[in-house]
Protein backbone atom coordinates (compact mmCIF):
# COMPACT_ATOMS: atom_id res chain seq x y z
CA UNK A 1 0.00 0.00 0.00
CA UNK A 2 1.24 3.67 -1.17
CA UNK A 3 0.74 6.15 1.41
CA UNK A 4 -1.27 9.40 -0.33
CA UNK A 5 -1.47 12.76 0.63
CA UNK A 6 -5.11 12.62 1.04
CA UNK A 7 -6.92 16.47 1.44
CA UNK A 8 -10.85 17.01 2.45
CA UNK A 9 -12.55 19.77 0.83
CA UNK A 10 -16.43 20.52 2.20
CA UNK A 11 -18.99 23.38 2.07
CA UNK A 12 -19.22 25.73 4.47
CA UNK A 13 -22.31 24.55 6.35
CA UNK A 14 -19.95 21.90 8.07
CA UNK A 15 -19.43 23.91 10.79
CA UNK A 16 -15.78 22.73 11.97
CA UNK A 17 -14.24 25.25 13.81
CA UNK A 18 -11.20 27.18 12.14
CA UNK A 19 -8.48 25.48 14.43
CA UNK A 20 -9.34 22.41 13.22
CA UNK A 21 -10.16 23.24 9.12
CA UNK A 22 -6.08 24.34 9.85
CA UNK A 23 -5.25 21.19 12.16
CA UNK A 24 -6.29 18.78 9.06
CA UNK A 25 -5.38 21.00 6.09
CA UNK A 26 -9.51 20.56 5.62
CA UNK A 27 -10.84 23.17 2.17
CA UNK A 28 -13.96 25.08 1.94
CA UNK A 29 -16.08 25.89 -0.84
CA UNK A 30 -18.88 28.62 0.86
CA UNK A 31 -22.48 28.77 0.32
CA UNK A 32 -24.10 31.96 0.18
CA UNK A 33 -26.86 33.48 1.96
CA UNK A 34 -29.13 36.58 0.02
CA UNK A 35 -30.63 39.39 1.82
CA UNK A 36 -30.62 43.23 1.48
CA UNK A 37 -29.99 43.20 -2.05
CA UNK A 38 -26.57 41.83 -1.46
CA UNK A 39 -25.20 37.82 -1.46
CA UNK A 40 -22.85 37.13 1.55
CA UNK A 41 -20.37 34.22 1.30
CA UNK A 42 -20.80 32.15 4.88
CA UNK A 43 -17.20 32.63 4.64
CA UNK A 44 -16.96 33.98 8.73
CA UNK A 45 -15.41 37.52 7.26
CA UNK A 46 -18.86 38.38 4.66
CA UNK A 47 -21.47 37.64 7.57
CA UNK A 48 -21.46 38.06 11.04
CA UNK A 49 -23.53 35.22 12.50
CA UNK A 50 -24.29 37.13 15.61
CA UNK A 51 -25.33 40.21 13.56
CA UNK A 52 -26.67 38.54 10.91
CA UNK A 53 -29.57 36.46 13.88
CA UNK A 54 -29.88 39.42 15.59
CA UNK A 55 -31.64 41.57 11.96
CA UNK A 56 -33.31 38.26 11.14
CA UNK A 57 -36.51 39.46 13.22
CA UNK A 58 -36.38 42.75 11.67
CA UNK A 59 -36.23 41.84 7.93
CA UNK A 60 -38.78 42.78 5.80
CA UNK A 61 -38.70 39.78 3.39
CA UNK A 62 -36.90 36.31 4.09
CA UNK A 63 -33.40 35.91 3.35
CA UNK A 64 -32.71 32.62 0.84
CA UNK A 65 -29.55 30.78 0.48
CA UNK A 66 -27.79 29.59 -2.37
CA UNK A 67 -24.77 27.39 -3.85
CA UNK A 68 -21.68 28.36 -4.77
CA UNK A 69 -20.72 29.13 -8.25
CA UNK A 70 -19.31 26.10 -10.00
CA UNK A 71 -15.90 28.44 -10.75
CA UNK A 72 -15.40 29.25 -7.14
CA UNK A 73 -15.78 25.21 -6.29
CA UNK A 74 -13.19 24.29 -9.93
CA UNK A 75 -10.84 27.50 -7.90
CA UNK A 76 -10.58 25.53 -4.91
CA UNK A 77 -10.50 21.96 -6.15
CA UNK A 78 -8.16 22.77 -8.67
CA UNK A 79 -5.58 24.26 -5.80
CA UNK A 80 -6.13 21.95 -3.75
CA UNK A 81 -5.55 19.16 -6.35
CA UNK A 82 -1.74 20.92 -7.24
CA UNK A 83 -0.98 19.25 -3.34
CA UNK A 84 -2.52 16.56 -2.96
CA UNK A 85 -2.73 13.04 -4.54
CA UNK A 86 -6.49 12.59 -3.62
CA UNK A 87 -9.23 14.45 -3.04
CA UNK A 88 -12.32 13.75 -0.74
CA UNK A 89 -15.44 16.09 -0.69
CA UNK A 90 -18.36 16.17 0.95
CA UNK A 91 -21.35 18.23 1.07
CA UNK A 92 -25.11 18.89 1.91
CA UNK A 93 -27.59 16.39 0.57
CA UNK A 94 -28.20 16.50 -3.11
CA UNK A 95 -31.85 16.29 -2.64
CA UNK A 96 -31.67 19.44 -0.93
CA UNK A 97 -29.34 21.63 -1.87
CA UNK A 98 -27.66 22.22 -5.72
CA UNK A 99 -23.95 22.41 -3.58
CA UNK A 100 -23.43 18.68 -4.50
CA UNK A 101 -23.86 19.03 -8.19
CA UNK A 102 -21.67 22.66 -8.16
CA UNK A 103 -18.86 20.44 -6.59
CA UNK A 104 -19.15 17.75 -9.19
CA UNK A 105 -19.18 20.71 -11.79
CA UNK A 106 -15.99 21.99 -10.59
CA UNK A 107 -14.31 18.45 -10.14
CA UNK A 108 -15.22 18.15 -13.91
CA UNK A 109 -11.61 19.02 -15.12
CA UNK A 110 -10.07 16.40 -12.77
CA UNK A 111 -9.44 12.70 -13.83
CA UNK A 112 -11.96 10.42 -12.01
CA UNK A 113 -9.46 8.80 -10.16
CA UNK A 114 -8.03 11.88 -8.29
CA UNK A 115 -11.18 12.79 -6.28
CA UNK A 116 -14.19 11.30 -4.80
CA UNK A 117 -17.39 13.21 -4.08
CA UNK A 118 -19.60 12.21 -1.82
CA UNK A 119 -22.97 13.00 -0.46
CA UNK A 120 -23.14 13.40 3.63
CA UNK A 121 -26.35 13.07 3.86
CA UNK A 122 -26.81 15.68 6.16
CA UNK A 123 -25.21 19.22 7.45
CA UNK A 124 -23.79 21.34 10.14
CA UNK A 125 -21.21 19.31 12.35
CA UNK A 126 -23.47 15.73 11.62
CA UNK A 127 -21.59 16.21 8.29
CA UNK A 128 -18.37 17.94 10.00
CA UNK A 129 -18.04 14.80 12.51
CA UNK A 130 -17.74 12.82 9.08
CA UNK A 131 -14.83 15.13 7.73
CA UNK A 132 -13.03 15.16 10.91
CA UNK A 133 -12.91 11.43 11.14
CA UNK A 134 -11.99 10.59 7.15
CA UNK A 135 -8.96 13.58 7.71
CA UNK A 136 -7.83 11.77 11.20
CA UNK A 137 -7.36 8.62 9.13
CA UNK A 138 -5.87 9.69 6.32
CA UNK A 139 -3.32 11.85 7.92
CA UNK A 140 -2.41 8.35 9.54
CA UNK A 141 -3.18 5.90 7.01
CA UNK A 142 -2.35 7.20 3.85
CA UNK A 143 -4.92 4.73 2.65
CA UNK A 144 -7.64 6.01 0.55
CA UNK A 145 -10.50 2.69 0.92
CA UNK A 146 -9.25 3.35 5.33
CA UNK A 147 -10.40 6.64 4.82
CA UNK A 148 -13.66 6.12 3.05
CA UNK A 149 -14.53 3.50 5.66
CA UNK A 150 -14.02 6.35 8.06
CA UNK A 151 -16.46 8.43 6.69
CA UNK A 152 -18.79 5.70 6.28
CA UNK A 153 -18.68 4.51 9.54
CA UNK A 154 -18.87 7.70 10.91
CA UNK A 155 -22.10 8.78 8.71
CA UNK A 156 -23.66 5.44 10.43
CA UNK A 157 -23.06 6.92 13.82
CA UNK A 158 -23.61 10.54 13.67
CA UNK A 159 -26.69 12.30 15.52
CA UNK A 160 -27.87 15.73 14.42
CA UNK A 161 -31.57 16.87 16.71
CA UNK A 162 -32.71 19.87 16.38
CA UNK A 163 -35.48 22.95 17.87
CA UNK A 164 -36.88 25.52 16.36
CA UNK A 165 -37.82 28.52 18.75
CA UNK A 166 -40.58 29.56 16.41
CA UNK A 167 -42.19 27.81 13.28
CA UNK A 168 -42.35 31.44 11.54
CA UNK A 169 -39.18 30.93 9.75
CA UNK A 170 -39.72 27.38 8.76
CA UNK A 171 -43.35 29.01 7.42
CA UNK A 172 -41.04 31.54 5.52
CA UNK A 173 -38.72 29.75 3.85
CA UNK A 174 -41.49 27.10 2.37
CA UNK A 175 -40.45 24.06 4.46
CA UNK A 176 -43.55 24.16 6.60
CA UNK A 177 -47.40 25.11 4.98
CA UNK A 178 -49.20 28.02 6.69
CA UNK A 179 -51.49 26.31 8.25
CA UNK A 180 -49.04 23.94 10.09
CA UNK A 181 -46.26 26.24 11.20
CA UNK A 182 -50.12 28.49 12.45
CA UNK A 183 -51.19 25.50 14.17
CA UNK A 184 -48.21 24.74 15.58
CA UNK A 185 -47.49 28.26 16.82
CA UNK A 186 -51.30 28.62 18.33
CA UNK A 187 -50.67 24.94 20.24
CA UNK A 188 -46.86 26.07 21.31
CA UNK A 189 -45.90 22.90 19.66
CA UNK A 190 -42.39 22.61 18.84
CA UNK A 191 -40.86 19.71 16.63
CA UNK A 192 -37.67 18.02 17.18
CA UNK A 193 -36.03 16.83 13.71
CA UNK A 194 -33.64 15.15 12.60
CA UNK A 195 -31.87 14.66 8.97
CA UNK A 196 -30.65 11.68 7.70
CA UNK A 197 -29.80 10.36 4.29
CA UNK A 198 -31.18 13.64 2.79
CA UNK A 199 -34.57 13.00 4.57
CA UNK A 200 -35.74 15.80 7.39
CA UNK A 201 -37.88 13.94 9.29
CA UNK A 202 -39.54 14.76 13.45
CA UNK A 203 -38.28 12.83 15.73
CA UNK A 204 -40.72 13.78 18.45
CA UNK A 205 -43.16 17.12 19.01
CA UNK A 206 -43.92 18.32 22.10
CA UNK A 207 -45.19 21.33 23.94
CA UNK A 208 -42.82 23.89 25.00
CA UNK A 209 -39.59 25.04 24.12
CA UNK A 210 -38.33 23.43 27.78
CA UNK A 211 -39.79 20.29 26.97
CA UNK A 212 -37.92 20.19 23.88
CA UNK A 213 -34.65 20.53 25.31
CA UNK A 214 -35.70 17.64 28.12
CA UNK A 215 -35.94 15.50 24.86
CA UNK A 216 -32.87 16.34 23.20
CA UNK A 217 -31.08 15.44 26.41
CA UNK A 218 -32.68 12.08 26.47
CA UNK A 219 -31.99 11.77 22.39
CA UNK A 220 -28.32 12.68 23.14
CA UNK A 221 -28.11 9.95 25.94
CA UNK A 222 -29.52 7.30 23.55
CA UNK A 223 -25.88 7.59 22.25
CA UNK A 224 -24.12 6.95 25.25
CA UNK A 225 -20.95 6.96 25.32
CA UNK A 226 -20.01 9.73 23.34
CA UNK A 227 -16.28 10.01 21.07
CA UNK A 228 -17.34 13.74 19.97
CA UNK A 229 -20.52 16.24 20.59
CA UNK A 230 -21.44 19.43 19.43
CA UNK A 231 -24.49 22.06 20.88
CA UNK A 232 -25.31 23.22 18.07
CA UNK A 233 -27.41 26.94 18.97
CA UNK A 234 -28.65 30.12 16.07
CA UNK A 235 -27.58 33.03 18.67
CA UNK A 236 -28.74 31.02 21.89
CA UNK A 237 -25.51 30.61 23.66
CA UNK A 238 -27.65 29.91 26.95
CA UNK A 239 -29.72 27.84 25.67
CA UNK A 240 -26.75 26.00 24.56
CA UNK A 241 -24.89 26.02 27.78
CA UNK A 242 -28.04 24.94 29.50
CA UNK A 243 -27.79 21.24 27.61
CA UNK A 244 -23.83 21.15 27.90
CA UNK A 245 -24.45 21.63 31.89
CA UNK A 246 -27.42 18.86 31.85
CA UNK A 247 -25.40 16.35 30.27
CA UNK A 248 -22.75 16.79 32.86
CA UNK A 249 -19.56 14.39 33.10
CA UNK A 250 -20.84 12.25 29.70
CA UNK A 251 -19.74 15.37 27.79
CA UNK A 252 -16.45 14.02 25.85
CA UNK A 253 -13.67 16.16 25.31
CA UNK A 254 -14.20 16.66 22.12
CA UNK A 255 -16.75 18.70 22.45
CA UNK A 256 -17.51 22.08 20.32
CA UNK A 257 -20.48 24.95 20.94
CA UNK A 258 -21.54 26.25 16.87
CA UNK A 259 -23.27 29.47 16.44
CA UNK A 260 -24.54 27.30 14.01
CA UNK A 261 -24.17 27.99 10.11
CA UNK A 262 -26.86 30.71 8.35
CA UNK A 263 -27.17 28.60 5.88
CA UNK A 264 -29.16 26.01 7.97
CA UNK A 265 -30.33 29.03 11.00
CA UNK A 266 -32.08 31.23 7.88
CA UNK A 267 -34.75 28.31 7.91
CA UNK A 268 -34.64 27.41 11.34
CA UNK A 269 -34.50 31.25 12.81
CA UNK A 270 -33.08 32.73 15.68
CA UNK A 271 -32.71 30.99 18.79
CA UNK A 272 -33.16 27.38 17.40
CA UNK A 273 -31.49 24.53 19.51
CA UNK A 274 -29.54 21.50 18.66
CA UNK A 275 -27.27 19.07 19.07
CA UNK A 276 -24.87 16.17 17.31
CA UNK A 277 -23.58 13.39 18.51
CA UNK A 278 -20.94 10.57 17.63
CA UNK A 279 -20.48 7.78 19.38
CA UNK A 280 -17.59 5.84 20.49
CA UNK A 281 -19.13 3.18 18.20
CA UNK A 282 -17.85 4.50 15.24
CA UNK A 283 -14.64 3.19 15.61
CA UNK A 284 -15.71 -0.70 15.55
Amino acid sequence: MSFKNIRFIADSTCDIPPDLLRKWKISLIPAFINYGGRSYADDGVELDRSVYYDQMPTLSSQPTTSAPASALAEQVIMKVAEEADHIVMLTVPASLSGIYNTFRLGASNLPPDRYTLIDSGTTTMSMGFQVLAGAEVAAETGSLAETLDAVERARRHVKLYAVPESMEYLRRSGRVGWAAASAAALLQIKPIVTMEDGVVESVARVRTFGKAIDKIIELAQSQFPLERLAFLHANNLEGAETIRQRLGEAVPAQTYTINVTPVLGTHVGPKALGIVTLSKAWRQ
